[in-house]
């Protein structure tokens, strides 16, 4: 591997241009060389993969929406009529929603796969999210979806979420795994107002307390974590040993990186972070990883959005490192020494 990164640099610092002049294209194109241990990689069938799955608390008022809004936005994915679906045709990415715990039945549908670990988790004020089973469940949910599509040609995957209440789960997740303050970690989600957004910290910080300590990142993911997050998690870590490359999309997706880099540090080579979010505590966490995010929009959907918009980028430091002419082979002198 040493020797791979001195090869690919070689390259990179080799082509018609000042070293380093194309900043984060260049380190991307290393590490996309890196991750599929070649000095000439490509991507093939690139493929958006959200996972969808339904949260016991939000009975306690912690979204904007109601729960039954994570189904109906299912069938808009499915119908084709939502953002990610915008961009993934935009960018010829294929796409596919993973039902690893939506509460109530989906239609069939070409484009759904259906791999449920449970209709919809408890209510972690009460009790844990799920039995850990259901976690496990959810988790290779996530694994057999990435090998199902890694076996159809794919090895670059936006990965997005779908769910209800998810950011509060998110912002559990991040406070049990990170000791950033909870308060830090909880923001708006989908839009709360001032006093929803006093009460969400209120219900979580109830729901922090009911917990005095968790041993670990699966114990933490069990009882305070969504199917989709723990499917996300299961796909990060599959994709990472498979050789692929992984856009982490905003919030809830670089949760589940983090639940995935505690299991396996190693998964982080594969690991691109596409954005950072308007979610209050998505800096901290990049922060608190080392992580850079390629860009700042300030979005705040999930479904994949802000990862499939980063995608072209990695799209041109592949080709940049292909087709780009060599000063040898431009006929261009180099920098004297």
């Amino acid at each position: 591997m040493t020797l791979l990164r001195a090869q690919l640099q070689a390259r990179l610092d080799g082509k018609t241009k000042p070293q380093g002049a194309l900043g984060r294209i260049e380190a991307l194109a290393l590490q996309v060389g890196l991750v599929q241990g070649t000095l000439s990689p490509n991507i093939e069938r690139p493929h958006v993969l959200v996972f969808a799955g339904d949260h016991g608390a939000a009975v306690e008022g912690i979204s904007a929406f109601p729960q039954e809004v994570t189904a109906q936005m299912v069938a808009n994915f499915l119908s084709g009529g939502a953002a990610i679906n915008v961009f993934a045709r935009a960018f010829g990415l294929g796409f596919s929603v993973v039902d690893v715990g939506v509460a109530t039945p989906l239609s069939a549908h070409p484009n759904l796969r259906v791999n449920k670990a449970v209709f919809g988790t408890k209510n972690y004020l009460r009790e844990p999210a799920m039995h850990p089973d259901v976690c496990s469940a959810a988790l290779e949910a996530g694994r057999d979806a990435v090998a199902h599509e890694v076996a159809r040609g794919t090895n670059l995957f936006v990965l997005g979420e779908m769910g209800i209440g998810n950011t509060a789960s998110a912002a559990l997740l991040m406070h049990r795994l990170t000791g950033v303050p909870l308060e830090e970690c909880v923001g708006r989600g989908t839009g709360l107002n001032d006093a929803a957004l006093a009460h969400k910290r209120r219900v979580l910080a109830q729901a922090n307390a009911r917990v005095p300590a968790t041993p670990d990142a699966i114990a933490a993911l069990a009882e305070f974590g969504g199917t989709e997050i723990a499917a996300l998690v299961g796909a990060i870590l599959e994709g990472a040993a498979r050789g692929c490359v992984l856009l982490i999309d905003g919030f809830i997706v670089s949760v589940a990186a983090l639940i995935a880099l505690k299991i396996n540090e190693n998964a982080r080579q594969s690991i691109v972070f596409s954005h950072l979010s308007e979610e209050k505590g998505h800096i901290r966490l990049l922060e608190h990883m080392g992580a850079k995010p390629l860009l700042q929009l300030g979005l705040r959907l999930g479904e994949g959005t802000g990862a499939a918009l980063a995608y072209p980028l990695v799209q041109a430091a592949v080709v940049m490192l292909n087709e780009m002419a060599s000063f040898g082979e431009a006929g261009v002198s180099s920098k004297a020494q």
